[in-house]
């Protein structure tokens, strides 16, 4: 306790520091929107974390880490997300553990890292500074003179009477004492601002001192038991019961029943998905994808958990080379399995268009299927676990860090746009206030359709005027928004610089009739 008083004058200056980004943040996005601002900010805490650190430029990789950081928030250029601040977040707590020396070596205990310290990042400012007020009352006046703040009651106590005598007795005192309102200034304090600044306080607190709860990574290391003289020793039993139900026998069977399963599956898809082989009566192609795409990603999961629990790296089933063999079929089965999945959701798609979930549904299954592939290299290369967990950390990185210069509004607006009903005689009818609930991002598709039905629709049908209003104001409000800088973002400007170059439609009004570009 005493140390963590030793460096008061750190302490003080973080949270100097600390207070000035809220201050920052308070200016940057308290009732403003979020755009740049978010990268911004998250540069400038990057560099007072490193400049509130006494060995920060004597840290190792600091200008590798620096470099990693400024990739890990460009998305944040790109566009302000939930998947572009959770890669900053996650990038910044690397970052600043990087620069005490208390980043581990490998991905999969550095996920572990990131993922406790922001996991405790809320509570980190309350634990340390109620910390400080224990040892202030242990340590006294030796380290911080609290008595130096008490000795100022009195004097402003007496010295606000006398001015209250001075205003009563002198008029000029008591002009200048009106204009003080007391009622004006409790305006100045909002709740909701001061929530606001002390979120920040603590959030930007973890990352000026991080640190990791003590007993992270601590494992209790037992003595090995000591033998008794004349004790004798036991031993496990030849026939004890996970050695039967899970041993070499038992895995071999399970590899066998479950090839053939799978062939029978893989098979199947084979004749209906890829060969074209017509479906039973009453049973649709849509149908048929549907049932199957998210049951099968399941099934691949349990095969792989299988595969992990049969083939432990040192087991006995791991070194036997038919087994292995077994193993290798049975993934190779379950990736294509995957690939079927990803045709049976697109086959549903075509037939009911595009959604979010859907999207995050191809991503997923490419997950799996590299996942898949990555067992069988693991197996191959006789790997651990631990490197199977950092591979697939890694393809989840990347993967989530590409996601998120994708505009996946846009591609589900355009698709569904351009395989609508109305667009090409088939499929389903677009789903306008869908379309709309995904934001300014499918505003240039549903401008095309607008204009596509311009000329297939009556002016004064009312139901293209109930359309066609809503996505006006949404325009405009949309326009009206991004004239706060602090909203910029290379999507969006790219967005106004697409909505400004298109042809602006009217939108009719009662009989009056359409007329493209007035």
């Amino acid at each position: 306790m005493t140390s963590f008083l030793m460096g008061a004058p750190s302490y003080c200056a973080r949270f100097g520091v600390a207070a000035l980004l809220a201050a920052l943040a308070d200016f940057l996005f308290y009732g403003q929107p979020v755009g740049i601002t978010l990268f911004l900010f998250g540069i400038t805490l990057a560099a007072a974390v490193a400049a509130i650190q006494p060995s920060a430029l004597s840290a190792r990789g600091l200008w590798l880490g620096l470099g990693a950081l400024l990739v890990a928030l460009l998305p944040l250029i790109e566009n302000v997300s939930a998947l572009s601040v959770a890669i900053g977040l996650a990038a910044m707590a690397v970052f600043a553990l990087l620069l005490v020396g208390r980043l581990r070596h490998g991905l999969a205990r550095i996920a572990g890292q990131v993922a406790l310290f922001l996991l405790a990042a809320p509570f980190r400012f309350i634990r340390d500074f109620l910390r400080w007020r224990k040892a202030a009352r242990r340590l006294g006046r030796r380290r911080i003179r609290l008595a130096a703040i008490a000795v100022w009651v009195m004097p402003l106590t007496l010295g606000a009477v006398f001015l209250a005598l001075f205003g009563a007795a002198n008029p000029v005192i008591e002009h200048w004492l009106s204009l003080i309102d007391l009622f004006a200034l409790l305006d100045f304090i909002q709740l909701p601002r001061l929530a606001f600044w002390l979120f920040v306080l603590a959030g930007v607190w973890a990352f000026l001192r991080p640190r990791l709860p003590r007993s992270f990574g601590r494992t209790a290391r037992r003595a090995p038991p000591v033998p008794v003289a004349g004790e004798v020793p036991t031993t496990k039993p030849d026939t004890a019961i996970e050695d039967i139900v899970f041993g070499k026998a038992a895995i071999l069977r399970a590899l066998v029943v479950f090839n053939i399963l799978f062939a029978i599956q893989t098979a199947l898809d084979a004749t209906y998905l890829w060969g074209g082989i017509a479906l039973p009566d009453g049973l649709t192609y849509a149908a048929y994808a549907h049932r199957g795409a998210y049951p099968l990603i399941v099934t691949a999961l349990l095969a792989a958990g299988f595969v992990l629990a049969a083939l432990r790296p040192g087991s006995a089933p791991s070194s036997d080379p038919f087994i292995r063999r077994l193993v290798y079929l049975w993934v190779a089965q379950n990736i294509v399995l995957v690939i079927s999945s990803i045709l049976r959701l697109d086959l549903y798609i075509g037939v009911y268009a595009l959604t979010y979930w859907r999207v995050a549904a191809f991503v997923w299954m490419g997950l799996v299927a590299a996942g898949l592939a990555l067992i069988i290299t693991r197996i191959a290369l006789e790997k651990s676990n631990e490197w199977l967990l950092s591979a697939n950390l890694l393809t989840l990185s990347v993967t989530l860090y590409a996601c998120s210069f994708i505009n996946f509004a846009a591609l589900i607006a355009n698709y569904n746009v351009e395989h609508s009903f109305e667009m090409t005689g088939q499929g389903t009818r677009l789903d306008f206030w869908y379309l709309r609930s995904l934001g300014p991002d499918a505003l240039p598709a549903l401008d095309r359709f607008f204009e596509h039905q311009s000329g297939t629709v009556a002016a004064n049908d009312p139901p293209w005027r109930e359309l066609a209003g809503p996505h006006g104001r949404d325009k405009a409000s949309y326009h009206a928004g991004q004239e706060n800088w602090r909203a910029w973002s290379f999507r969006n400007w790219r967005l106004l610089r697409t909505l400004d170059t298109r042809i602006p439609f009217v939108v009719p009004q009662g009989s009056e009739p359409f007329v493209p570009g007035r």
